[in-house]
């Protein structure tokens, strides 16, 4: 692996190998000393969970980091994306960890940057190393996914974590169910009753309402809490040990209610503390050579 844009890009041989990696890290059955190798994070786009595990997955494997500001950067002196990069390149740094809000942002870099980058996030599309602290937490819970039934809800349409999670739950051998209302469909995909689906499957995937992707002209109903959202009514239909995950944050009251973010069956904290691990694993791999 010289890059990571897409898990598409990847087996699922390699895949599973992320994901063992980070099990390792987490138990602390490996310690792995990157020796001072510099990462960069650049985000064109705000960020806290994804920002800011890359950096504690740095510090942890003793790299020097530089978190990049692109409100105070040449961006605003008329800059182009691709000449910041190359700048960072130029620095001689050892690894870049890139978001911008552009579907397939790396395909203008493929071939002229000869350093690792990570797609921390590209437009609607994908979300490599979210998709792994999901399978990573589900793995954790299962542990295996051959024969899992998910249940994916919310804005489908928008969301770069829906896309690359039903992608590839699917080749893992999970049966993936999708749930939104039509005015945040992606229309490739098929339509289930959220309510119905509830007692079927082993875990519920709620997604973000992405408000800044939005046109104008959507208005989201104010029936969607309750057409939608996860409460503690729908939550007691759930079964025995079905999970559920989130990639946040969170509309409170919206996606899900206040009594539920925290309840028995929800991972969403569990994930952001799996994300530091799989961020780990995706640098050693990129890095330890």
């Amino acid at each position: 692996m010289n890059n990571l844009f897409s898990l598409l890009d990847l087996s699922t041989e390699e895949i599973n190998d992320i994901l063992d990696l980070a099990l390792d890290l987490k138990k602390n059955k490996v310690k792995v000393d990157l020796n001072g190798k510099i990462v960069a994070n650049l985000f064109f786009e705000p960020s806290t969970r994804t920002h800011y595990s890359f950096s504690t997955a740095e510090h942890k494997l003793n790299c020097k980091v530089i978190d990049f500001s692109a409100s105070s950067s040449s961006l605003n002196k008329g800059e182009s994306f691709y000449d910041t990069i190359k700048t960072f390149e130029s620095f001689g740094v050892d690894c870049l960890v890139i978001r911008d809000r552009k579907n397939k942002w790396y395909e203008k870099l493929k071939g002229k940057i000869n350093i690792p980058i990570v797609n921390g996030g590209d437009g609607v599309l994908d979300h490599p190393t979210q998709t792994l602290l999901d399978l990573l937490t589900i793995k954790e819970e299962f542990g295996s996914f051959k024969g899992l039934k998910v249940l994916v809800v919310g804005d489908i349409a928008h969301s770069r974590v829906a896309h690359s999670n039903i992608e590839n739950m699917r080749r893992l051998g999970m049966e993936v169910f999708i749930s939104a209302p039509e005015y945040l469909q992606d229309k490739k995909y098929q339509y289930v009753d959220f309510d119905e689906y509830i007692p079927k499957v082993d875990v519920i995937n709620m997604l973000r309402i992405q408000n800044e992707r939005l046109e104008q002209h959507i208005k989201i109903e104010t029936s969607y809490n309750t057409l939608y959202g996860l409460n503690k009514e729908r939550v007691s239909k759930m079964k025995e040990k079905s999970i559920i995950i989130h990639p946040a944050p969170i509309n409170r009251n919206v996606e899900m209610n206040d009594d539920t973010i925290e309840c028995s069956k929800a991972r969403i904290f569990k994930q952001v503390n799996n994300g530091v691990f799989v961020r780990m694993a995706v640098l050693v791999k990129l890095l330890k050579k």
